[in-house]
Formats: C-alpha cells, structure tokens, sequence
C-alpha cells in the first residue's frame, strides 16, 4: 500500500473510532433508559440490567457502524481538502478514482465487522436476550415481591404489598381482579406468604376480605376470612411458547427455510430468505456509506465558504440509498424467487459512487455542455 494510502486509511480509522464511540454510546443510552425502566421497575437487580444492556449492544453497534463510516470520509475528506492535502496529490497525477482506494480498503474493514455482527453476534445476542427475558418473565417472586409500590404483572391485575419483613411475611396486602367483564374481585389481607406446591405458587392471605363487585347490576358482596389461598402461577405470561423469531437464525438457516422453520417463526419462505440476504446487503452497506461521503466531497471546485453543500448532497444520497434499500426489501418478501433485489442499495450507490467520481474527474464535463448548449 502506497504511503499515501496509510496515512489516509489511518486518518479514516481513528475518526471511524471516533464517531462509532459516540454513536454507539447515544443508541446504547437510550436503549439502557428504556431497559431501566422495564427492568428496575420489575425489581431486577443491577447485574440484570448490566446483562440486558450488553446483550444489546450488538444491535446497536449494527446501527451505529455504516453511519460512523459515513461520518469518517465525510470528515477526513473535508479537512484534507480545506488543508490542501488532496489538491496536492491530485497535483501528482492522482486521479479521483485513485484517491478513493484508501476509502475502498476502509470500507471493506467496516464491511467485515458489520458481517461479523449481522452473520454472528446479532443473532446470538438476540436469542440469548430473549431467552433472559422469558426466564425474568416466569420469576413470580421477583416480579411480586416489591413492596410499596402498586405492580400490574398482567394487564386485569393489580397488586400491592406495604413491607416485607425479614422472614418473608407480606404485611397488608391489595389484590385487584379485573380480568372478568361480569365481576371485579379486591382481596385485603393484614398479611400473607408464598407457598410452592409442585408447579404453581399460592399467596396464603390471611385475615382478610374479600368483595365481589357484579358489574351488571353494580351490587357489593363482601366476605371475610381466615386464610384464604390464591393461585398466583397464571399472572405471568409465558413467552416461550411461540418458538425463535427470525432474528435469532444464523444466516446459512434463513437462506434454506424449511417448512418447520416456516412454522416455528411465523415467517413464509419469502421473508426468511429475504433477511438472510439483507444480512449481506447491510454488510455492503459499510462500503458504500465510506465511498459515498468521499466521492460527494470530490465533486466541485475549492470554494472558501467550504463544502457545506457537498456535505448536504452527501446526506440527501445516503437518504436516498436507505430509501432504496426498504423498497428492495419489501419486493423481496412478495416472492422467494426476487432475493435479489435486496441488493438493489447495493448496486444504486456503486452507481451513484462511479457517477460522482467520473464526475470529479472531468469536473468542466457539464459545464462546458452547458455552455454549448446556452450559446446554440
């Protein structure tokens, strides 16, 4: 590699560092709010949320990595143009085309990371952080068991406990029921336990009330007890019965779907072998972001109000390639045999690349067109 292209690769890999840290820290935060919500508010410690927040990063770093790369050329070319270090060189003989091939190998890094992250680590995060979640889902004692605070584990059932005390009594308990359209259901109780017997989990409630409010006719009934034992097992719901999502495949079994893949999913043919290939389309997508901000800032002379419009152009094309790219997707999931056309970002920004540096090159090409055609 010539000495011009390192010192370019290395300038592209530090800001690349640069704006993924940013980017990924941005995406990651706001994800880690949402979890801290969810989490915390379910009584999970603080390793839980830790768990949760790493299983997530690879997603997001998914996100996170074309829009650095962008981010990188578009920066690097700009301050080697305000410098003069590209005229310099172009003064040598090096044609636009040329100067891309340093951006070229730095694309083709961030293109390798982004495989490894869609091929591999998205996948295997993603099924991990769903099985995590299903076993949060099936923990009634940690879900239940936060006092002071008034908890709805399932959508018709409200739950309140004032304090826990060290031998795990429940002191003045609230049960609301509200699943029923013909009665609401509150039990009170001064106390109450947790007992496991086999498969289900009962709340003991003892010394307590019970009223029964019939809808229909807006009549009370209340009734008092001793004890009184309440199947708590069916206020979680269970997720683990509908199987792996699509997003927990490895690439080789969305390309191949079979039919009890379809079923387990929840997915036709179409759409699993559509998300295979997007995997490699996404992965191209870190070449072409690279390029893309590096051809548009080639395009036009030196101006001393900078290359704020470049800048802009560059942004309105990679809207246009994402625009593209969610068109080519959806085509694709109509038809098994249409898995080509999720490659269709791919191929219009290479297009858009070669125009623009073709552009770059012959920079008096149009405007001289122009002025042929104004004159006649």
């Amino acid at each position: 590699m010539a000495r011009f292209d390192r010192y370019m690769l290395s300038q592209l890999m530090v800001l690349f560092g640069f704006f993924s840290l940013v980017l990924i820290l941005i995406y990651w935060i706001n994800r880690a709010v949402v979890l801290f919500d969810q989490l915390i508010a379910d009584g999970q410690s603080a390793g839980v949320f830790l768990e949760f927040t790493a299983l997530s990063l690879p997603s997001v770093m998914r996100l996170a990595l074309p829009l650095a790369a962008f981010a990188a050329a578009v920066y690097v070319t700009n301050r080697m143009s305000t410098e003069s270090e590209l005229t310099v060189v172009q003064a040598t003989g090096y044609s636009p085309f040329r100067l891309a091939r340093p951006v070229l190998f730095f694309g083709i890094i961030v293109a390798l990371m982004m495989s490894a992250l869609m091929h591999f680590l998205v996948p295997m995060s993603s099924a991990r952080l769903a099985e995590r979640q299903a076993e949060i889902a099936q923990n009634i004692t940690t879900r239940l068991l936060t006092e002071g605070q008034f908890l709805e584990p399932v959508k018709g059932i409200t739950f309140y406990i004032r304090e826990i005390t060290p031998g795990g009594e429940l002191q003045d308990i609230f049960l609301s029921d509200s699943r029923s359209e013909s009665e609401q259901l509150t039990y009170t109780a001064s106390k109450a336990f947790l007992v496991r017997d086999n498969d289900t989990t009962q709340l003991v409630m003892l010394d307590g009330m019970v009223q029964t409010l019939r809808t229909e006719n807006q009549r009370l009934f209340t009734t008092t007890f001793d004890d009184f034992a309440y199947n708590i097992s069916n206020l979680i719901v269970d997720d683990q019965g509908g199987g792996r999502r699509d997003s927990h495949l490895f690439t080789w079994e969305l390309l191949n779907p079979t039919p009890a893949l379809e079923e387990e999913t929840g997915r036709d043919a179409a759409r699993l072998i559509a998300r295979g290939h997007d995997r490699f389309s996404q992965s191209i997508l870190g070449i072409v972001a690279a390029l893309l901000g590096f051809s548009a800032l080639m395009v036009g002379g030196y101006s001393r109000f900078g290359v704020w419009k470049q800048i802009i152009g560059a942004i309105f094309l990679i809207i246009v390639v994402k625009a593209v790219e969610t068109t080519g997707l959806r085509i694709a999931r109509s038809d098994p045999q249409l898995w080509m056309v999720t490659y269709l970002q791919s191929a219009v920004g290479f297009v858009i690349i070669w125009f623009l540096l073709f552009w770059a090159s012959r920079p008096y090409l149009f405007k001289r067109r122009i002025k042929e055609m104004a004159a006649s």
